[in-house]
């Protein structure tokens, strides 16, 4: 046994009962090994230090799809095991491999999942030379598994645009009768948030409170439904990015071609620019639920700079504009907000002309006849001066 570990006197019985990996992914058994499926083992609770369980890439799988377990430690353990649980409980073990981030660990590829199933886990973890004394458990993981339920849609009464401080919450909303809602951000380890159905008119969803608004709230969300008596998911939500702004120590400028006041129908240029390094613009508009509008920035006369165009215009452009920086290495932190810019649309000054062309052209008709019956007297009249001079 190592030094510095203390050693609890309980001890639990267990039984492992089957392999949890797909073949390829099994190790050889050892001889006598006590995680041999088919031996019981004494398992004494013992090693004092806490072990992490992640899902990599992430905790929410598609039906049918797979996903890695990382289970690790900085204890230096010889052996993880990864434990399945359920009312048939299975188990499995491998040899911990080094790892900058967690000192040690074992990566477990696990599915395909399904959602017939709970995917619930914990890890533990001993040494060689003491193979009954194991770790106290990680904390439970239990994977999403999504399916293919009607997706709910997902929404914030903010907009996408946030700043630290704020107050931050996400509705989860659908007009299928889930009873239970998951949020889960991209990239994140950690399981999703779940919360219990609210209740409202005609709808079933769930608010998620965030709290104030830190940088690590700016990223790319998804929501998913699920019912009580089942262990599938809905397919997720459309994603809903969360943009910090105010992370980036510099403000843009905003202008825009020809004026901020517009006729209906014409082409209009917002110019969003920087003395300032930034990879990308973002042009936002006050009070809309849409994404901002994302353009790669352009260096030209020393500036950074972003042309949004809108052609042609309409009523529905008239609004408050914003524009921000962003770096491609934290996409959803951004700059300082540019002084915002209205722009105004007035209806079109274009009146139909329809009923006075046709008047001008019955008006220039009439003179052409007069002027032919003009013309043909003209004529007679020459035709008959000759013979009247004859008598």
């Amino acid at each position: 046994m190592r030094t510095g570990l203390r050693v609890a006197t309980p001890c639990v019985s267990a039984r492992p009962v089957g392999a949890l990996l797909p073949p390829s992914a099994q190790p050889e058994p050892e001889r006598g090994d006590a995680m041999t499926p088919t031996l019981t083992a004494l398992l004494c609770l013992g090693l004092q230090g806490k072990l992490s369980l992640i899902a990599l890439p992430s905790p929410v799988v598609t039906s049918g799809g797979n996903v890695t377990l990382q289970c690790g430690s900085w204890l230096g353990l010889d052996r993880f095991v990864l434990m399945k649980e359920g009312e048939h409980q299975t188990s499995w073990t491998l040899d911990s491999q080094r790892a900058p981030s967690v000192g040690s660990q074992a990566l477990f590829p696990v599915g395909p999942v399904t959602p017939s199933l709970r995917w619930t886990f914990r890890c533990y973890g001993y040494y060689n030379n003491n193979p009954q004394v194991w770790s106290y458990p990680s904390g439970p993981l239990e994977l999403l598994v999504s399916g293919a339920l009607g997706k709910p849609s997902l929404l914030t009464q903010r907009g996408p645009v946030v700043t630290s401080g704020q107050s931050l919450t996400l509705q989860c909303r659908s007009d299928v009768g889930y009873n239970r809602f998951a949020l889960a951000k991209e990239g994140a380890r950690d399981p999703p948030r779940r919360l219990g159905r609210q209740p409202q008119a005609g709808l079933s969803g769930a608010d998620f409170y965030l709290g104030p608004v830190r940088p690590s709230h700016g990223g790319q969300y998804t929501c998913y439904g699920g019912r009580k008596l089942s262990s599938e998911w809905s397919a997720p939500s459309d994603p809903l990015d969360i943009l910090v702004a105010g992370q980036l120590p510099y403000t843009p400028s905003l202008s825009v071609q020809p004026g901020p006041t517009v006729a209906s129908g014409e082409n209009v240029t917002l110019l969003c620019q920087s003395w300032s390094s930034a990879d990308t613009f973002l042009l936002s508009k006050e009070g809309a639920a849409d994404r901002p509008l994302r353009l790669r920035s352009k260096h030209r006369a020393g500036q950074h700079q972003a042309k949004f165009s809108m052609s042609p215009v309409t009523s529905a452009h008239g609004g408050t504009y914003r524009c921000y920086g962003s770096s491609s290495t934290s996409p959803y932190l951004l700059s300082q907000p540019s002084d915002p810019l209205e722009l105004l649309v007035s209806a079109s000054d274009r009146r139909d002309y329809t009923v006075e062309n046709l008047i001008r052209m019955g008006v220039a008709a009439l003179i052409l006849v007069v002027l032919g019956i003009l013309l043909l007297e003209a004529q007679h009249s020459q035709t008959r001066t000759p013979d009247a001079a004859r008598s």
